[in-house]
């Protein structure tokens, strides 16, 4: 035994992390090995007592733990409809990553609606237009004498 204390020290000093190999009759060795034959029962006495347990369970007390899950199947609802839509009209709008991840954060569907809508309409707000509306309308009603005369002096007649 004063073999294996004096190999611990040498590993420990070396600062190795290699397993030190134990003789099957070594008391650490038999405990370890009692202690998973333990646990290999315990997980079975475990599985046992859960079957008695539901198998025990009243009809109504049966029906609450159903109605409890259905409750919280249909709360995860709107955030999964909430994703698939935010999907699609992220696709749709043609609204860049960034800006999906940063304002698109509702788990609503109307909310995230709403929030589309604003980010859209922001973003038309914010695009400079090249748009002139009277470009290319020369319009002669209402000209002064001046121009008139010009007109009539430049052209000959």
């Amino acid at each position: 035994m004063s073999e294996n204390t004096a190999d611990v020290t040498e590993t420990a000093t070396e600062g190795q992390q290699q397993p030190i190999e134990l003789p099957a009759d070594h008391p650490l060795v038999k405990t370890l090995a009692a202690q998973k034959e333990s646990i290999k029962e315990l997980k079975v006495r475990a599985a046992r007592a859960d079957e008695l347990e539901d198998a025990q369970k009243t009809e109504s007390e049966k029906t609450a733990d159903r109605i409890a899950k259905a409750e919280s199947e249909a709360a995860s609802v709107p955030s999964k409809v909430a994703d698939a839509l935010r999907t699609h009209l992220v696709a749709l709008h043609g609204i860049e990553a960034e800006d999906a991840e940063l304002f698109l954060t509702a788990n609503d569907p109307e909310l995230l609606q709403k929030q589309v809508d604003r980010l859209v309409g922001q973003s038309g707000k914010r695009k400079k237009s090249n748009f002139v509306p009277r470009e290319g309308n020369t319009s002669t009603a209402g000209a002064s004498d001046e121009r008139s005369f010009v007109r009539d002096f430049f052209s000959g007649n």
